[in-house]
């Protein structure tokens, strides 16, 4: 019986590292390759992955190496929490995007690229614009990153908090 519960538990807790980082390894591609620079909110909404990742990392770990499954239950547990805030944080982002309610005042993004080569400074400064929280940078399918992620953290809280549930 521990070990159909062991095996659950790490499918589950690989499956939740595997698309951790997948989601947040998107949104990081869209910034670094795509060139979508991200506001306060859109960064803010990484912090649950970045807590999350290494956390399923330790729950693979427990699985894996069949530490009580108590013990992997917590982890889960504490990922769906995790996953609970990051679909708090991508609604309220969401909702400020369609203009639902207002977002913090000093929402613009925390670093941009600019140029150090001082005859293209004053053409970079003119040009690159720190994105506001209530504009969607892009929407694909009607939904914005932080649409996309509301679905993404929903998804993942569910199976989270499914596999803690599993004894």
């Amino acid at each position: 019986m521990a070990t159909t519960s062991n095996s659950t538990h790490f499918k589950t807790a690989a499956f939740l590292l595997l698309a951790m980082i997948v989601t947040v390894g998107s949104a990081l591609g869209f910034q670094y390759i795509g060139g979508y620079l991200p506001c306060k909110l859109c960064l803010e909404q990484r912090y649950p992955y970045y807590a999350g990742i290494p956390l399923m990392v330790v729950a693979v770990a427990s699985a894996g190496l069949k530490w009580p499954a108590g013990l992997t239950r917590l982890l889960l547990a504490l990922g769906g929490i995790l996953m609970l805030v990051g679909l708090g944080l991508a609604i309220f982002h969401a909702g400020v995007e369609w203009k639902f309610w207002a977002g913090p005042t000093d929402c613009t993004a925390v670093s941009m690229s600019i140029t150090t080569d001082a005859g293209n400074l004053l053409k970079d400064m003119n040009a690159v614009h720190p994105p506001a929280c209530d504009t969607a940078a892009l929407r694909v399918l009607g939904l914005s990153f932080a649409g996309w992620n509301a679905i993404a953290s929903l998804i993942l809280m569910v199976v989270a908090f499914r596999g803690a549930r599993k004894a």
